[in-house]
């Protein structure tokens, strides 16, 4: 299973497009079918689509895009992804403490469970304590909500019916913002969390699997599952006991049912919105043009946010290690790709403005750093972040300072003659990422290098990124947020989504000699100062410096930043398009103006 940095449920009500992105760049949203759409012709209804199937419906276990929690679950708090202002949510209220080592949470009164039970401190306390700091369970929450160098994790008690209250030991400034991790029902999964299965597992690991009947997925966010047909469509419909409700107490959400339509071509997604059936697009580059002059006839608006939070790049598999004696990477290859010099060559030999030009018509920015534009703790070129613009002959200058040379056919040689050549892998279907792979493949031909450039099907793709381990390099993306340590897991060696120099994960077979470099490790002890520090510009600071050290090192070779734009008709009314959030973040107050 493929997986992504942790964007905290704190945004989960707007990150699907984020997300989404670590499978394509843009949401892309599809038209129902007919024989779907004469059943429900009465029902105020928005229909989208994702590129593949659900992975799981267990949200401590999801580690992928695309998932249904975004619609499903809440946690206490929220964020607003145009303002970036936490807002209560399940938490109508909260007090922290002078010392910033407490929070008291004051839960809304009468929140109820998609099946009417219940919604108490109670299942506060079981998500947190025997969930996300359960050891047992392999979920990404922990990276996030670990503290300081000691690593531990905040304590979680009930203080009375309706408070809660978070307590650490040391300063945790993104503490209040990890309280965005959903809610979890205990009454429908404490069982399967102390239950053990015949290998003395929880049976929480395959709890509320994507063969759950969905009746039995209890949830507390403004939609429940109402269908899930493999391969064809998920459906979902309005949670009557959702909590919030409108200006006049009326209930929310108002749109009655979504519907996530499975469609792998984007081209197919937009001949069905052309040809009026799509309720919204993601508009890719390609299509900008041809939408923008059908955006009057066609009765919708093009949303154009400025540049996605979305960080797009190439990675080499830095991993020395071994699994079963075998080195998980052809250590020729390996020294290349773990010889500095070597990826600032790379980064050096690919046109990132061409790739702008050509691949995104434009319609995009360069992009330096792992930390969304959006982000106060970014760190520009302008303040002196080190960038890679395009000179063929730097890098070729960088590779023989390296011990590289050069036959007489111009081809690539490492010192002992080996040929410089790996193959790059990326998602087949995605049209912006063929692209890109290709044009590195040829850009990377003019310093020497042969790139073997093989899009492969989603599903065996991620099992080489995150199982197997058995890859030379690649181009994905990753969704960003506001707060720098929701990627955490991704910048501590043993995080999660360390990718490009994986731990084995949970159930795998044991790696040895794996290696953590130097820089590693400087860059995970400013992640443990930058979640101490309360002050915003000495944070900014912190977060610099990872920034100056990720540019340095180059474990991602950052590539292009498109513009977050979408077509929306016209017939919904509360749309407030933003990059973090896209074009329904704000799913409970949009309404249909007609059907």
């Amino acid at each position: 299973m493929m997986k992504f940095p942790r964007i905290l449920p704190s945004i989960q009500r707007f990150w699907l497009p984020i997300i989404l992105t670590c499978t394509t760049l843009l949401t892309v949203v599809a038209c129902n079918p007919s024989n779907f759409q004469s059943k429900a012709a009465k029902v105020p209804q928005l229909v989208q689509s994702i590129l593949s199937d659900p992975k799981t419906f267990n949200y401590a276990l999801s580690q992928e895009s695309p998932n249904i929690f975004g619609l499903t679950f809440e946690g206490l708090i929220t964020e607003n992804p145009i303002t970036s202002k936490i807002e209560p949510a399940l938490a109508e209220s909260w007090k922290i403490s002078d010392d910033n080592l407490r929070i008291v949470f004051t839960l809304r009164p009468d929140l109820k469970w998609s099946d009417g039970k219940p919604l108490t401190v109670d299942d506060v306390v079981f998500t947190y304590n025997n969930i996300y700091f359960n050891e047992k369970i392999p979920t990404d929450a922990r990276d996030v909500l670990r503290i300081g160098q000691s690593r531990q994790l905040p304590k979680v008690r009930k203080v009375s019916d309706r408070q809660v209250e978070f307590v650490t030991q040391e300063p945790f400034a993104p503490l209040l913002r990890t309280t965005g991790l959903v809610i979890l029902p205990a009454h429908a999964l404490r069982e399967s969390v102390t239950e053990k299965d015949s290998e003395g597992k929880p049976q929480f690991l395959t709890k509320w699997s994507v063969d759950t009947p969905p009746d039995q997925l209890i949830v507390n966010g403004p939609y429940k599952l109402e269908r899930y047909d493999t391969s064809q469509r998920v459906v979902f419909r309005r949670n009557p006991y959702y909590w919030r409700k409108g200006k006049q107490g009326e209930s929310q959400p108002y749109i009655e049912r979504i519907i996530w339509q499975i469609v792998e071509s984007t081209d197919t997604s937009l001949l069905q919105f052309r040809s009026g059936g799509l309720d919204a697009v993601g508009v890719t580059p390609e299509y900008f043009s041809l939408l923008k002059r059908e955006e009057k006839r066609g009765n919708f608006i093009i949303y154009n946010g400025g540049p996605t939070p979305t960080r797009l790049f190439m990675f080499f598999n830095l991993n020395k290690g071994k699994r079963d004696g075998k080195p998980l990477v052809d250590p020729i290859k390996s020294r290349w790709f773990n010889n500095v010099a070597f990826r600032q060559a790379v980064a050096y030999g690919i046109d990132r403005q061409k790739m702008i030009n050509n691949t995104y018509r434009g319609l995009g920015v360069l992009q330096n750093s792992p930390i969304a534009d959006q982000s106060p703790y970014y760190f520009s070129p302008e303040e002196g972040l080190k960038v890679y613009k395009y000179n063929p002959t730097k890098a070729k200058q960088l590779l023989t300072k390296a011990g590289f040379k050069y036959n007489e056919q111009g081809e690539l040689l490492d010192k002992d003659g080996n040929r410089v050549r790996f193959t790059l892998l990326t998602n087949a279907g995605n049209k912006i990422r063929e692209a890109v792979g290709a044009q590195i493949k040829q850009d990377l031909s003019q310093i020497g290098i042969q790139v073997d450039f093989t899009p492969l099907a989603w599903s065996a793709y991620t099992d080489k990124l995150s199982n197997s381990l058995d890859w030379d390099a690649g181009i994905i993306g990753f969704g960003a947020g506001v707060e720098p340590n929701d990627s955490a897991n991704l910048w501590t060696a043993d995080g999660g989504l360390h990718m490009f120099n994986q731990k084995p994960q949970a159930g795998q077979k044991p790696i040895q000699g794996r290696e953590i470099s130097d820089w590693e490790k400087e860059i995970e002890q400013l992640y443990i100062k930058g979640a101490q520090e309360f002050n915003d510009a000495k944070r900014k600071e912190i977060y610099a410096e990872t920034q100056r050290i990720t540019q340095e090192y180059l474990p991602f070779i950052y590539l292009v930043n498109p513009y977050s734009m979408a077509a929306v008709r016209n017939r919904f009314d509360g749309i407030q398009y933003t990059p973090l959030g896209g074009a329904f973040w704000n799913i409970h107050e949009i309404k249909i103006t007609e059907n």
